[in-house]
């Protein structure tokens, strides 16, 4: 356990940031060779590896309500000294984590046909990401078990764990993808598929290993089967931290469910531009991802100690670092961004829509990095309806107008761009706004 209370807010957050940027580096590797090495296969391959993707924010949003609400009690019971409720509040996480992974793992495989069917802009494309998620499914309903105990050591302050395991399983899925997509050394190329299964081997590795983390007398939290009898009102209380965390992700894969949707109608060079630009975009979003994970458990420690000008602080020094690292972001895919897609694919079409994408939104990343922050500001403080009310706010901006301006015969896909930019900005204000709401009310009484 590390205590976030005393010392630099600046120190804490750059130390945090970097076990975590460490993950994120291996992990944004992962995303980009993994990529690459399908964009070897056509883009019937890309866009049915970006199709299949979509679920992957499905799953944030379920897992992303027991990360937000397992870190955050847990670190309210540190900040607060009371470690046997850090203890019960671990094991019970892990309880509903394994609940939630197989209630998925059923509802995922019984829906992937239909799901790649209904997105597919053809049949090979449909066909391809039937295969992709045969195997894929598995590994994300792994990665409930995975955030559970992820999530309990950030808010015990500890990320070195998460750091090297997660490290470690996106090598391996780097080393066996190619090998397993190409056949190298092997009688069989598996294809997409094998890309799926070099996930799966990796998760698999991850989940074995991470849980040794939590043996032996050094260890801070420890697997407790007198704790596991499951305690609901407790679940909701997790939940009822991070249902709105995870709604948001939810929201997200609702906007992606609508892009890809209506790009059906402008075949696989739209979706293969869409889904590569976009798995470019969040590779880049890396180290802001890092930061919010780093602020939850620093402002949210210093929240259970009552100290208010710590809880600012941290925020003030995120939201900065967040927009520092943005701008830099920005630029490179504003001033290369046909550079950028060529990298995965040669086929004009799609780098023509990821060009596009790319000029449009990138004036929005500030934005969205400092959106990112104050919504882990949020979780610090135990209130995550607010940023959910403003994503809500977003994707409503965003559905709506896309939904109906593409029944015209003139539509384009940069419309889709502009007003997702445009509803960014409006995101930030209302994320701004409630957040100082917030700490206005939630912090009255505390010591400056």
């Amino acid at each position: 356990m590390h205590d976030l209370t005393t010392g630099s807010i600046t120190r804490h957050l750059l130390k945090t940031t970097s076990f975590m940027l460490v993950t994120m580096v291996f992990q944004t590797l992962y995303f980009l060779i993994d990529l690459y090495w399908v964009g070897r296969l056509g883009k019937e391959a890309v866009a049915a590896v970006a199709i299949a993707g979509n679920l992957t924010f499905i799953v944030l949003a379920i897992t992303q309500m027991l990360a937000v609400g397992t870190t955050t009690v847990i670190s309210h019971a540190v900040g607060s000294k009371d470690h046997p409720r850090a203890q019960l509040v671990f094991n019970q996480a892990q309880v509903l984590g394994v609940v939630a992974g197989i209630l998925f793992l059923t509802v995922a495989m019984a829906l992937r046909l239909a799901y790649a069917r209904t997105l597919s802009a053809d049949e090979a494309t449909a066909a391809l990401a039937a295969d992709y998620l045969l195997w894929y499914i598995p590994a994300m309903g792994l990665q409930f078990a995975i955030v559970a105990m992820s999530a309990a050591l950030r808010g015990t302050g500890n990320f070195k764990p998460g750091m090297i395991v997660q490290t470690a399983s996106v090598i391996i899925n780097i080393v066996l993808a190619p090998i397993l997509i190409f056949g190298w050394g092997t009688p069989r190329p598996l294809g997409v598929a094998g890309a799926a299964i070099a996930s799966l081997v990796a998760v698999v590795v991850g989940t074995v290993w991470l849980a040794t983390y939590f043996k032996g007398s050094e260890a801070y939290l420890h697997f407790r089967r007198t704790l596991w009898w499951p305690q609901f009102a407790l679940w909701w209380q997790m939940l009822r931290v991070g249902l709105p965390a995870g709604a948001e992700f939810g929201l997200m894969a609702v906007y992606l469910f609508v892009v890809y949707t209506i790009t059906r109608r402008f075949g696989a060079a739209a979706q293969a531009g869409f889904g590569i630009a976009l798995r470019i975009v969040q590779a880049g979003f890396m180290p802001v991802i890092a930061l919010g994970f780093a602020v939850a458990p620093v402002a949210g420690q210093n929240f259970g100690a009552r100290q208010r000008a710590r809880v600012k602080g941290a925020f003030k020094t995120a939201a900065s670092l967040a927009a520092a690292v943005m701008i830099a972001l920005s630029a490179v895919c504003y001033t290369f961004p046909e550079e950028l897609i060529r990298v995965f694919s040669d086929d004009p079409g799609v780098a023509a829509v990821g060009s596009e994408y790319f000029r449009i939104v990138s004036w929005s990343f500030v934005a969205s990095g400092i959106i990112f922050v104050s919504s882990s500001m949020f979780q610090a403080l135990g209130n995550t309806f607010p940023p959910l009310v403003s994503s809500f706010t977003r994707i409503l901006l965003v559905t709506v107008p896309v939904i109906i301006l593409s029944r015209h015969d003139g539509f384009a896909l940069r419309w889709i761009w502009y007003i997702s930019a445009a509803s960014i900005v409006v995101q930030l204000i209302m994320n701004l706004v409630l957040l100082q709401r917030e700490m206005r009310i939630r912090m009255v009484h505390y010591e400056v």
